[in-house]
């Protein structure tokens, strides 16, 4: 999705993650109007069904690689499965850093921390909000390649916000967004 600043993208990318409530109309995520849940039952839809990456990382300074990746399992009471939790950590090349706080990282490394947060309990959709933003050009290829692989790997949904359009481009659909109206669907 490509779009200008104050397009109301990341009030798009809040209504499709549970976060928060239309004024009017419906959002359907696997055939599910997602407002007709509860706030209870939308948390657990956020929880268990949306991996969110932010620009900003959004990691808790005081956990370590580890417990910020495991957060989300823990927030919902579930078991870490140690292997996925290996792999990821592995696939993301945080080997070396899983004991390391977030001020000990690069900023790289902190974002390849938010994106296994988001993956480590499997969700149907991936929503990045310029998640390349802060990132140099290294960092930023890696970090797209990354979520390429959820998708194709782990048949997760991704829809990614930029203003890049070298990213945009790796993209199998692109909808161009300006002033809250949906420009083109390129």
């Amino acid at each position: 999705m490509l779009e200008h600043h104050g397009s109301g993208k990341s009030t798009l990318l809040h209504l499709i993650g549970g976060v928060d409530r239309p004024t009017s109309g419906k959002v359907f995520i696997d055939g599910k109007d997602i407002y007709k849940y509860n706030d209870d039952e939308l948390a657990i839809f956020r929880r268990r069904q949306v991996g969110l990456i932010y620009q900003f990382y959004n990691l808790i300074p005081i956990l370590n690689v580890e417990e910020n990746i495991t957060l989300p399992l823990k927030l919902d009471n579930r078991e870490v499965n140690q292997n996925k939790l290996n792999e990821l950590i592995k696939l993301l090349g945080l080997e070396k850093r899983r004991t390391h706080l977030p001020n000990e990282l690069s900023g790289g490394q902190q974002q390849r921390t938010s994106i296994a947060r988001s993956m480590i309990t499997s969700p149907a959709i991936i929503l990045a909000d310029e998640p390349t933003g802060n990132l140099d050009s290294k960092s930023s290829d890696e970090i797209v390649e990354l979520l390429k692989k959820s998708n194709r790997d782990y048949k997760q949904t991704i829809i990614m916000i930029t203003h890049n359009m070298e990213i945009a481009k790796i993209a199998d659909r692109i909808i161009k967004i300006e002033d809250g109206k949906l420009l083109e669907n390129i």
